[in-house]
């Protein structure tokens, strides 16, 4: 079972332990780049350590853009000897019902940006419904979910 625990200053250490496949660098960032921009938008959202028994074995932040409105979800990520468990579905599913509480405001509207060269996420996040909303940036795209 995989549950998520708010970073903070008891398991911050923790998330930069964290390592990406190789290769995946060109994916997604390390929870340190993502970690300063918490700190940045500390009013709209919140980061996440993805546990599985009682170990951080992930990251993921929501962030809340009070301008569209819609909640993003940015930098999730698993670690490279944790990979292949299904444990990134499980931390997408416990995200979803954290965004369905909306903690921030009110938006039915879950985006997020996926390198288009990353078949494996992009097939876990079709997969959860998200969807292509044909914006692209370089080599990201946007995909996009209407949750109730």
């Amino acid at each position: 079972m995989v549950e998520l625990k708010a970073i903070t200053e008891n398991n911050f250490l923790d998330a930069f332990h964290l390592k990406l496949a190789p290769k995946q660098e060109d994916f997604v960032s390390h929870p340190i780049r993502s970690l300063a921009q918490a700190y940045v938008y500390r009013n709209q959202c919140q980061p996440f350590g993805i546990y599985a028994e009682g170990k951080m074995i992930g990251y993921v932040m929501v962030i809340y853009d009070y301008d569209i409105p819609e909640y993003d979800i940015w930098h999730m990520m698993i670690d490279a000897s944790a990979q292949g468990h299904g444990y990134g579905s499980e931390a997408l599913d416990r995200v979803l019902d954290y965004i369905r509480t909306k903690p921030f405001g009110d938006s039915d509207r879950v985006a997020l940006t996926c390198n288009r060269n990353n078949p494996i996420a992009i097939k876990l996040y079709e997969g959860k419904g998200f969807s292509a909303t044909g914006n692209a940036d370089e080599d990201e795209i946007e995909l996009a979910l209407t949750i109730r």
